[in-house]
């Protein structure tokens, strides 16, 4: 376990990104390196629960991320945390679906998580949290509370707006409450080779606007990436071999280094 904390936000409103397989993939990475890592499902509809096999949580009737976020004073994410194969999962509950509204007239409603990343977590050295498919409350609260952010996109143009608008709201943020707020890479997910005309403008455009700065990773449509989803499990951990392996590897050192220092 390094001496510091990763805090990573998965998001982009759009949906159909692979934000949910990225997320649990990246963190398959993270855990196959050694890392301590703990996966936090913020998206109402649960699909990342589901992903990794914990259908059950998601109507459970005990206490639940919905009443962390509700209380954060009274309740702590370890107590939350479910043991899975790989790393530990704070589930999605069917209640959070109101959060965006409750939290609105809440206060410091934006900085609920914050308030639970920030206590009874040294155990993990990353913390990565799957975002809901809408700019809201609850996305607010991952990108207060991370302050680091993984972009899944697609080689598609719908992609340009969706950026623009998730880039301005970083914006708003920032300048809100005061805080940088650090793209640490994007990835476009879902390429099938060979490439169309579309995809290969979409991949330059990628490369042209973002590359200089910002790391651009590419992970290819694979069946594998998917039947793992369906087993409960990252690739790392499924017993069918997947050519992206070495990408997910390569985002999840890429954030180490930039977010531990390479430390373990």
């Amino acid at each position: 376990m390094s001496a510091q904390l990763a805090k990573i936000a998965v998001t982009n409103q759009k949906g159909g990104v692979a934000k949910t397989t990225l997320s649990i993939n990246v963190a398959g990475a993270t855990a196959a390196a050694g890392y301590e890592t703990l996966l936090i499902d913020l998206d109402p509809q649960g699909y990342l629960t589901n992903g990794v096999g914990l259908e059950a949580e998601y109507t459970a009737e005990s206490t639940t991320l919905y009443d962390a976020l509700q209380s954060p004073t009274d309740y702590g994410l370890s107590d939350l945390a479910v043991s899975h194969p790989e790393f530990d999962v704070v589930p999605a509950n069917i209640d959070m679906f109101s959060l965006d509204q409750e939290l609105v007239s809440a206060m410091q409603g934006r900085l609920r998580l914050q308030m639970l990343l920030n206590k009874g977590i040294d155990e993990y050295d990353f913390v990565i949290i799957d975002c809901p498919p809408s700019l809201g409350l609850l996305t607010d609260n991952a990108l207060l509370g991370a302050t680091d952010l993984l972009i899944p996109a697609e080689a598609e143009d719908t992609s340009i707006r969706a950026l623009d608008i998730l880039f301005k709201q970083i914006d708003t943020l920032e300048e809100n409450f005061d805080v940088s707020i650090q793209e640490r890479g994007i990835v476009v997910s879902n390429v099938d080779y060979p490439l169309d005309n579309d995809q290969k403008e979409m991949l330059q455009w990628f490369e042209d606007n973002f590359a200089d700065y910002i790391p651009v990773f590419e992970i290819r449509r694979r069946a594998a990436i998917k039947r793992a989803y369906n087993h409960g499990v990252s690739v790392f951990e499924y017993e069918e071999d997947c050519d992206q392996i070495p990408e997910f590897k390569r985002i999840a050192d890429h954030l180490a280094t930039e977010l531990l220092g390479g430390e373990q």
